[in-house]
């Protein structure tokens, strides 16, 4: 409790004492690195009417990386249309009217460039030029390749803007991404380092505020990044489905929506089926990524655990019980008895070590998860072969202990979305090449769905888990058509009656479902701030 509370204090008297930011000169050669140019393109786009028309009213334009809530401090610079400021920097900055931005995307929307070009046109008032590209390829490693030297290094990315989004799980994923050594865009520096310390000292949103408060003062000042609005989730669903009085949530995670408990009109053999999209075109994606985005990693996998909608309170999923010390040190879980596969073999808490373990070596996952698994004792000696196992897991029949090395503020919320995968089936493949695996070709689960035919690139067919242990779901059958996060075909899909379930960020999207009359859009907020990443390292 002490150290969490030293985090909180240093966090705090950071904001008393001003954040001391160098306000007036480069890093560097790149004047992106100096913060009067940031500013100034802050101050340059006017995010009011652009939410107003492009968007449709249906965007908050921001103030901060995190989104409106109660840990967001009063007086925040809202950095409000004004060109005359934006040209007052830029001069004072000597920026290179001649130089031309490289700004990069990775929407395949419309309204995404449409929304370049406003900027561009906003940024070209005021003496900027840029010009716009959507990322082929990999885009994870186009947006996150950091220099080998993080503080004075030459950049190890390609572009001068990014624009995209932040669909943080926890709070401190907004901020995480800027500690020395991870980011790929920003020079590292002690004092941003131990701000974010401080919003990681504890697991009490009460104890943090003051840290949230001045990490973000500190970046209102520094823009380091530029936020630029927070969007909502639109769930839609068809009139014909009824979820029964189950809630609503933030459908790109994974939350207690009691999916057993929905119905639908039956078709005309009498059957409930219920179709949607998100399948997978040539591999299902492993569900340590993105979460809850795809149905399969909501309905084919269980967690330990399962969170509220708002994603703030805990109940046992696969788990009978489950506590935590005073200090958040230790995690107890002890599994339901008679757990199985989707193939009837038995799951035990051998699957939930493996799990985790391979986690700790596996590639791209969570951040969220990636803190916790390697928070726990252990997790690098393990990672980088010292060690046979993690010495912070143990286990006592059908118990397994979490012994915590450093304190994570958001271990219950990882045990909520982080999936047990099957060690019978999987067991020995390399954690790096995990998503390679014949396995995710037609893998099994032991959610409340399983799958029973895939016709990859055409659509997958889910039946209910007889041996679910939540019950057995009152839907006969999903379908899914292939989509990723942002289905080109949804509308189509809806006015054809082939679209019962889902969500969208995609604004232009809810006014053409509403417009069907078939469909319902339910607005969720959720912690999404869309705004410019900014490559502020040494040129190449």
């Amino acid at each position: 409790m002490l150290k969490r509370l030293q985090g909180v204090a240093l966090a705090a008297a950071l904001l008393m004492s001003g954040s001391g930011i160098a306000m007036s000169q480069a890093l560097n050669d790149n004047l992106l690195s100096d913060p009067r140019v940031r500013q100034a393109i802050a101050y340059a786009v006017d995010m009011d009417t652009i939410g107003e028309t492009l968007f449709e009213g249906r965007v908050i334009v921001a103030d901060s990386l995190l989104p409106n809530g109660p840990l967001k401090p009063a007086g925040l610079n809202p950095y409000s249309y004004d060109p005359d400021k934006a040209r007052e920097l830029l001069a004072a900055a000597g920026w290179d009217s001649s130089r031309e931005l490289d700004v990069v995307f990775y929407y395949g929307d419309q309204l995404t460039v449409d929304f370049m070009a406003a900027v561009q046109a906003y940024l070209a008032d005021v003496g900027i030029k840029i010009s716009y590209r959507k990322i082929q390829g990999d885009v994870n490693a186009a947006l996150s390749a950091p220099p080998t030297d993080p503080v004075d290094g030459q950049a190890g990315i390609d572009w001068d803007l990014a624009y995209g989004a932040t669909a943080a799980l926890a709070l401190q994923e907004f901020y995480n991404v800027y500690k020395t050594g991870i980011s790929a865009n920003t020079p590292g520096n002690a004092e941003r380092d131990a701000l974010i310390a401080g919003i990681n000292a504890s697991s009490d949103p009460d104890e943090l505020k003051p840290a949230y408060a001045a990490i973000q003062q500190y970046f209102s000042e520094s823009m380091d990044s530029i936020p630029l609005y927070y969007q909502q989730l639109f769930i839609y669903e068809s009139n014909k489905l009824n979820r029964n009085g189950n809630g609503y949530g933030n459908a790109q995670f994974n939350y207690d929506w009691g999916i057993t408990e929905w119905t639908i009109e039956p078709d005309a053999n009498g059957k409930m089926i219920m179709n949607t999209n998100t399948a997978p075109a040539q591999f299902f994606e492993m569900p340590w990524k993105n979460l809850g985005i795809w149905i399969t990693s909501k309905v084919v996998f269980d967690r330990l655990l399962v969170t509220d909608g708002g994603m703030s309170s805990f109940e046992g999923s696969m788990a009978e019980s489950f506590d935590v010390s005073a200090d958040g040190m230790t995690v107890n879980v002890t599994l339901k008895d008679g757990l199985t596969w989707h193939d009837g073999a038995a799951l035990t808490i051998d699957d939930v070590v493996w799990s985790l373990q391979t986690a700790m070596k596996a590639g791209t996952i969570n951040s969220v998860v990636s803190n916790t698994v390697m928070s726990i004792e252990g997790a690098s000696a393990y990672q980088d072969g010292s060690a046979d196992s993690a010495s912070g897991l143990s286990t006592d029949g059908n118990t397994i202990t979490l012994q915590f090395e450093t304190l994570d503020p958001n271990v219950l919320l990882t045990l909520s979305q982080f999936a047990i995968l099957p060690k019978h089936l999987l067991d020995g493949v390399d954690p790096l090449q995990l998503q390679q695996h014949a396995y995710w070709q037609n893998p099994v689960g032991s959610g409340s769905f399983k799958i029973e035919e895939v016709q990859m690139n055409d659509f997958v067919r889910y039946v209910p888990f007889e041996g679910y242990h939540g019950g057995v779901a009152k839907l006969d059958e999903i379908v899914a058509f292939p989509s990723g996060d942002g289905d080109a075909n949804l509308i189509k899909n809806a006015t054809a009656g082939k679209m019962d379930y889902g969500f969208t960020k995609n604004v232009p999207d809810v006014a053409a479902l509403e417009a069907l009359g078939t469909m319902r859009v339910i607005a969720a907020d959720i912690p999404y701030t869309r705004g410019f990443w900014v490559n502020k390292f040494a040129l190449k």
